[in-house]
């Protein structure tokens, strides 16, 4: 559980690095979060038309206003460990903008959020593995 509201700790740390885990928990965190309330609050709808089958999900009541706070509330932090996980690679975190790319960003962004992270201190910080790697050779 430490690791799905650590992002909420670190709220727009935007500086650092974050590893995998960190942010895979945030992500899953926020999908059941939201699987939660859709369970308590949503509306399931199912649409027939031009023989087809149409279906959707949307919370309703307070439901919505609740929703939409913790996505509110949800955006800085998602955006700063993405931020956090690039810096986790040696890179930008103005990578995130290929998410504007349909389909070839979001692809290229779900591929760059699985890669490891580079082993040591890299130019964003200290490796979040190992902080203070030891001189076995000194």
């Amino acid at each position: 559980m430490n690791w799905m509201i650590l992002p909420y700790r670190r709220y727009a740390d935007f500086s650092g690095r974050s590893r995998r885990r960190e942010y895979w928990m945030f992500a899953l965190f926020y999908v059941l979060v939201m699987i939660a309330l859709n369970a308590v609050f949503g509306t399931n709808e199912v649409e027939r038309g031009n023989g087809a089958f149409s279906y959707g999900s949307r919370l309703v009541g307070a439901g919505g206003w609740i929703g939409g706070l913790f996505w509110l509330v949800s955006i800085v932090p998602g955006l700063a460990v993405s931020v956090r996980r690039l810096h986790d690679q040696d890179r930008t975190g103005w990578l995130l903008l290929l998410w504007f790319i349909p389909v070839l960003g979001w692809f290229a962004l779900l591929v760059l959020m699985c890669l490891e992270g580079t082993r040591g201190p890299n130019r964003f910080g200290p490796d979040p593995k190992n902080p203070t790697p030891a001189d076995v050779f000194s």
